[in-house]
């Protein structure tokens, strides 16, 4: 897995768009503006969100994922060398649980989501 690897994917998801902002050359993922995955300028992996607390203590619990640095305890870290089909899923789940918190009117003008997740 790498920030290409990653962007690729993420750019797939209708609406979701990339922007860096804290500056330094952070890649953080949204939709609606809210932000479901973020690969940070230095620390390598992604960080992504997950439908809760539990799913995130439960991926660390695995060794699939670490704590995310910095983020809520709902987001967790997929480190570097993560599967490309784990890593699809997780960046699946991360935007559709934003997604589905967006209010419909916004929602509706995304188009369909395909992710799989």
């Amino acid at each position: 897995m790498g920030r290409d690897l990653v962007n690729r994917i993420c750019a797939e998801m209708p609406g979701a768009e990339r922007s860096d902002p804290w500056g330094g050359g952070h890649d953080a993922w949204k939709v609606g503006g809210r932000m479901f995955a973020c690969i940070g300028a230095v620390m390598p992996g992604v960080s992504v969100k997950t439908r809760g607390i539990e799913e995130a203590e439960v991926l660390i619990a695995a060794g699939i994922a670490a704590r995310a640095p910095y983020f809520h305890r709902s987001w967790v870290l997929l480190p570097e060398g993560t599967d490309e089909g784990e890593l699809r899923l997780r960046l699946g789940i991360a935007y559709e649980t934003i997604r589905a918190g967006l209010p419909r009117r916004l929602r509706d003008t995304l188009g369909a989501a395909e992710t799989g997740g």
